[in-house]
């Protein structure tokens, strides 16, 4: 039996020039697909230089905040005089208000080891190149899951009494469900966009939400013994 004259074996790496070809890409070459030419830029110069010209920027920034504002530095430690309340970095607020809930097991161990491996593996059984919103398929099915678990997680907030993580976690909810209840096509800019936004989108706006208010409480509401204060209050 012969060849068809259009159907060729050969080694090549581009499609467009030999649509016809069986084509065998080897480890030297990468395969070509029929695609529109998008606009592009080059790592370097351009992208590297708009990096640094950043980096510069921000530098002499803080240069110059720093020559008008002194950095809020508290006395020489003193080993024999434990401040109270003793609280870690702004950075590190968050964490240590979730110490005052839950056990040092659970808040500095379990919960930030399940952030890192839920980040890691939602891009591999939540594939969405094209950033669909969450809800614009399967719709009941993602709603009754969306239930389920937002109510798994306020019932979990109450049993530790972290009441001060409800609210965001009541907002952020109430925000997915408009969305859940928006399309594409919804006469409202603000339906349109929450109708737009994918898992990911959510569940760092949860987290970052979550971050913000912990971080906030812990700076300004917490004083000695890590009791409820108010800030305007000494």
């Amino acid at each position: 039996m012969s060849t068809p004259k259009d159907f060729i074996a050969g080694l090549d790496s581009d499609q467009r020039r030999s649509p016809t070809r069986v084509v065998f890409v080897t480890r030297r070459t990468s395969a070509q697909v029929k695609v529109a030419r998008e606009e592009q830029m080059q790592t370097y110069p351009g992208v590297l230089f708009r990096a640094a010209l950043a980096i510069e920027l921000l530098a002499i920034l803080l240069v110059v905040i720093s020559l008008f504002f002194n950095a809020p530095l508290e006395g020489i430690a003193d080993p024999t005089h434990t401040p109270n309340p003793a609280k870690a970095p702004w950075y590190f607020l968050g964490l240590q208000e979730l110490l005052h809930y839950f056990p040092p097991v659970v808040a500095g161990v379990l919960v930030p080891t399940m952030l890192i491996v839920s980040l890691i593996v939602i891009p591999y059984f939540n594939i969405n190149i094209e950033a669909q919103g969450l809800f614009l398929k399967d719709r009941t099915k993602r709603l009754n899951i969306f239930y389920v678990a937002t109510a798994g997680l306020l019932a979990f907030l109450v049993f530790f009494d972290v009441y001060v993580a409800v609210a965001p976690t009541v907002i952020v909810a109430i925000a997915m469900f408009i969305g859940a209840n928006s399309t594409l096509e919804s006469p409202s800019r603000w339906r349109r966009y929450l109708a737009s936004k994918p898992f990911a989108y959510w569940i760092m706006t949860w987290f970052l939400f979550e971050l913000i208010v912990l971080t906030a409480v812990g700076t300004w509401f917490r004083g000695p013994g890590w009791s409820w204060v108010l800030p305007w209050r000494s």
